[in-house]
């Protein structure tokens, strides 16, 4: 315990942070035994042999020095020619570019870079948990947009009523899909009408795009393509290439924004590992599609459990996109989201996300990871089915 009369007290903003309600969550359950985790958004699958044969090789190398601060040369260009291939994208070359501790860093290296105090960031809920300590970190302030009576997807007129209502200056806009928690996504119609108030009103587009390469029905469409002048491109290699543990990330924009967020990326990081980034090399070119197969087993297991949950009595927002279900709870359950999942994981052994912890307009929703194994969404389902059936006095 701190003394409070002997030091001087912490810096409020820290301590009146709310906590994560995804780590939360997670704590809370995590010693029931025999559980089915169906939490986290870790993709079930080996980083590709290639890349890990690179990483070794590096190690075995000695490449222990500090590297680069804003990331090596080569995988800076390597991964510029990577995503202008994959997006249509026109970014010149290396400095275009800075090599993150995955998106988590990238997030705040931006926040810090864009926000003056108390300005604001107009964000589409629900959003993902972190999103919401690293504004208050940087003194910004969220400026919440409902897409829940939208069917979780952004329309214009919103981001309209929400420049007019705002009690604070908006400097720009945090839209990230395909969406965690609801997997939504859009099409380039749809993005162009988007792109077209963000420059009516001058914002800047943090676009974080990590799910990008997980789109099942159409292709993705980057807001860099459409208005690269204000745009933002944040992505990493955690989800198309199963990385999350490399964290390796992206920022990808203007190089004036760019020059200007490696000020903040030195002064936070300076720099990640060599011989991850090594690895990275590899994965944006010998294992550029490595995606593909990941990609089509998703969508098979969206196809699976999508009727199996609405046969429940689950309403569910069709995934378009990532590997979650967001699911509101049937009525007759008599529970929030957040009961829900606490009684589901203690009674059935299955973890699932409560939805209020990706905002307060969605206490009744559920998020559901199917980037588990088959076996363990099998399992998962027919422990669920026991438990709704007990819980209904079938």
């Amino acid at each position: 315990m701190i003394k409070k009369d002997f030091i001087q007290p912490l810096n409020p903003i820290v301590t009146n942070l709310a906590p994560d309600g995804l780590l939360d969550f997670q704590l809370a359950v995590r010693d029931i035994p025999d559980l089915v985790r169906l939490t986290f958004g870790e993709p079930g699958f080996n980083v590709d042999d290639a890349i890990k044969a690179r990483i070794i090789q590096s190690v075995q190398e000695d490449n222990s020095h500090y590297a680069d601060s804003q990331g090596e040369r080569d995988l800076r260009n390597a991964a510029v020619a990577y995503f202008n291939k994959k997006y249509d994208l026109n970014y010149s070359g290396e400095d275009n570019i800075i090599v993150t501790i995955g998106v988590s860093e990238a997030i705040n290296v931006v926040f810090l870079t864009l926000l003056n105090d108390n300005e604001g960031i107009i964000v589409p809920e629900p959003a993902y948990p972190p999103y919401f300590a690293s504004l208050d970190l940087a003194h910004g302030k969220k400026v919440s947009i409902n897409t829940r009576t939208t069917d979780f997807k952004l329309t214009p007129d919103q981001v309209d009523e929400a420049m007019e209502k705002a009690k604070v200056p908006v400097k720009a806009i945090l839209f990230n899909y395909p969406s965690n928690p609801t997997g939504v996504t859009y099409s380039e119609d749809e993005l162009r009408a988007l792109a077209a108030v963000f420059k009516k009103h001058r914002l800047w587009v943090i676009s974080d795009e990590i799910y990008s390469q997980l789109t099942y029905d159409q292709a993705h469409v980057s807001l860099a393509s459409l208005i690269p002048d204000q745009t933002v491109l944040i992505t990493g290699l955690s989800k198309s290439h199963a990385m999350t543990g490399y964290r390796i990330g992206f920022i990808l924009g203007e190089k004036a924004f760019i020059d200007e967020a490696q000020k903040v990326h030195g002064a936070l990081t300076f720099s990640l590992p060599k011989v991850l980034q090594d690895g990275a090399l590899v994965a944006v070119t010998d294992a550029a599609e490595v995606a593909d197969e990941m990609r089509d087993v998703y969508k098979r297991r969206r196809d699976w459990l999508t009727p199996q949950l609405q046969a429940l009595g689950f309403e569910v927002v069709n995934p378009e996109g990532a590997f979650y279900i967001f699911a509101k709870i049937p009525a007759d359950m008599g529970l929030s989201g957040f009961d829900f999942a606490v009684d589901l994981a203690e009674k059935a052994k299955v973890a699932i996300i409560p939805g209020d912890a990706f905002s307060e307009y969605t206490p009744e929703y559920v998020r559901i990871s199917y980037a588990a194994s088959d076996e363990d969404l099998a399992e998962a389902m027919k422990r669920m089915t026991a438990y709704f059936a007990e819980r209904r006095g079938e």
